[in-house]
């Protein structure tokens, strides 16, 4: 099927890495078991047979780069159990992985440079998505986006206690804040300033997100840290960082505070 692009890859990138002794053979599918301890000996050899010395290791990395479903060996695919009949490039498949990694091993070990070969196509901008898009995001009369709803105690106790806070906030899917964060947690330092400690790629904190009203476009995050007991004791707050849709799809980001609380 090739609308609205192919639906399989008809160009597929492979690649070998090496941290010293150890051969890494990025594969585009899914080896067989029997097809793998083919390639990887196969590519074992022939670095043995280039001047490469000591113990070998050469492992698979299965799905890199691309998916071009299943690798199997001729026999399995002669067979056309589930794998083998998912193997779409035919019989040979696994005969032609063994060539191309066998070059690109050959290289390797000699130092040498090799063609790169076509690239596959970019078809981003055909790609089809049934999520449905942001229409907008709206707060209730009264409050902005990132006032808080439902605020923070004012002392926890470390150890066995979760700071919970709650903003009136735009879709997180206007920004997936890639490289950035939805959420700090930060220390108040001696110098007045503030130090973040957890932000959402720390395991003791959770972001959640909800519409209160999908028709009003109203929603809310709410922030959870369960405070460890090696938090440093002191002063602390909660921030939240997001981004809101106006109907004429412009996206202003905003950010929120909580009150400040005591961890003891």
């Amino acid at each position: 099927m090739t609308y609205p692009y192919q639906w399989e890859p008809s160009i597929v990138p492979i690649q070998i890495l090496r941290l010293g002794q150890l051969f890494i053979l990025a594969v585009p599918g899914e080896f067989s078991t029997m097809a793998g301890r083919r390639l990887r000996n196969s590519v074992k050899k022939t670095l043995v047979q280039n001047g490469i010395t000591g113990q070998i290791d050469v492992v698979i990395a299965g799905l890199s780069n691309t998916y071009s479903d299943y690798i199997t060996t001729p026999e399995e695919y002669s067979v056309q159990r589930y794998e083998g009949a998912s193997t779409i490039y035919g019989p040979y498949t696994l005969p032609a992985y063994i060539q191309e990694f066998n070059k690109l091993a050959t290289a390797l070990a000699k130092h040498e440079s090799v063609d790169k070969g076509p690239s596959p196509p970019n078809e981003l901008n055909k790609q089809w998505s049934v999520v449905p898009p942001v229409l907008f995001d709206a707060v209730p009369i009264g409050k902005s986006f990132g006032d808080v709803k439902q605020d923070v105690h004012s002392s926890y106790t470390r150890g066995n206690s979760t700071a919970t806070v709650s903003f009136w906030a735009g879709n997180p899917r206007n920004d997936l804040m890639i490289s950035k964060t939805f959420l700090t947690v930060e220390h108040k330092t001696n110098s007045s300033g503030w130090q973040v400690l957890f932000t959402d790629a720390s395991w003791e904190t959770r972001f959640r997100w909800k519409h209160t009203s999908e028709i009003l476009g109203e929603s809310l995050a709410t922030i959870e840290w369960d405070i460890p007991s090696s938090a440093p004791k002191g002063t602390y707050r909660i921030q939240h960082f997001g981004h809101h849709k106006r109907p004429i799809n412009h996206i202003t980001a905003y950010s929120g505070t909580s009150s400040q609380f005591q961890v003891v």
